[in-house]
Protein backbone atom coordinates (compact mmCIF):
# COMPACT_ATOMS: atom_id res chain seq x y z
CA UNK A 1 0.00 0.00 0.00
CA UNK A 2 1.52 3.43 -0.96
CA UNK A 3 1.63 6.02 1.71
CA UNK A 4 0.01 9.45 0.59
CA UNK A 5 2.77 12.22 0.03
CA UNK A 6 2.61 15.41 2.40
CA UNK A 7 1.36 18.29 -0.05
CA UNK A 8 2.07 22.14 0.16
CA UNK A 9 -0.46 24.72 1.54
CA UNK A 10 0.09 27.20 -1.22
CA UNK A 11 -2.91 26.06 -3.31
CA UNK A 12 -6.23 25.76 -2.20
CA UNK A 13 -7.32 22.64 -0.35
CA UNK A 14 -10.66 21.08 -1.91
CA UNK A 15 -10.99 17.98 0.12
CA UNK A 16 -8.98 16.76 3.68
CA UNK A 17 -9.21 13.11 5.17
CA UNK A 18 -10.62 12.33 8.35
CA UNK A 19 -7.44 12.69 10.37
CA UNK A 20 -7.16 16.29 9.10
CA UNK A 21 -10.66 17.44 9.80
CA UNK A 22 -10.77 17.31 13.19
CA UNK A 23 -7.46 19.68 12.91
CA UNK A 24 -8.86 22.39 11.44
CA UNK A 25 -12.09 22.17 12.98
CA UNK A 26 -10.37 22.37 16.32
CA UNK A 27 -13.11 19.22 17.76
CA UNK A 28 -12.71 15.76 18.01
CA UNK A 29 -13.08 13.21 15.35
CA UNK A 30 -16.81 11.98 16.36
CA UNK A 31 -18.14 15.83 16.11
CA UNK A 32 -16.14 16.34 13.05
CA UNK A 33 -17.60 13.06 11.38
CA UNK A 34 -20.64 14.15 12.43
CA UNK A 35 -20.42 17.53 11.11
CA UNK A 36 -18.77 16.16 7.57
CA UNK A 37 -22.08 13.42 7.43
CA UNK A 38 -24.87 16.27 8.45
CA UNK A 39 -23.40 18.91 5.77
CA UNK A 40 -23.60 16.10 3.06
CA UNK A 41 -19.52 16.82 2.67
CA UNK A 42 -18.48 13.24 2.70
CA UNK A 43 -16.51 11.37 0.14
CA UNK A 44 -15.75 7.49 -0.34
CA UNK A 45 -13.17 6.49 -2.54
CA UNK A 46 -13.04 2.94 -2.10
CA UNK A 47 -11.81 2.90 1.60
CA UNK A 48 -10.61 6.19 1.67
CA UNK A 49 -12.71 9.02 3.33
CA UNK A 50 -12.28 12.50 2.06
CA UNK A 51 -14.02 15.84 2.93
CA UNK A 52 -15.22 18.54 0.21
CA UNK A 53 -14.36 21.81 2.33
CA UNK A 54 -16.21 23.64 0.63
CA UNK A 55 -19.82 22.25 1.47
CA UNK A 56 -18.58 21.54 4.78
CA UNK A 57 -17.98 25.72 5.11
CA UNK A 58 -21.24 26.61 3.47
CA UNK A 59 -22.85 24.22 5.87
CA UNK A 60 -21.25 25.40 8.91
CA UNK A 61 -22.21 28.92 7.94
CA UNK A 62 -25.64 28.11 7.85
CA UNK A 63 -25.82 26.67 11.26
CA UNK A 64 -24.14 30.03 12.60
CA UNK A 65 -26.55 32.17 11.77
Amino acid sequence: MRKTTEREDTIQTLCVNRTELPKLLGCGQATADRLSIDAGARIKIGKRVLIKLDKLNSYLETIAE
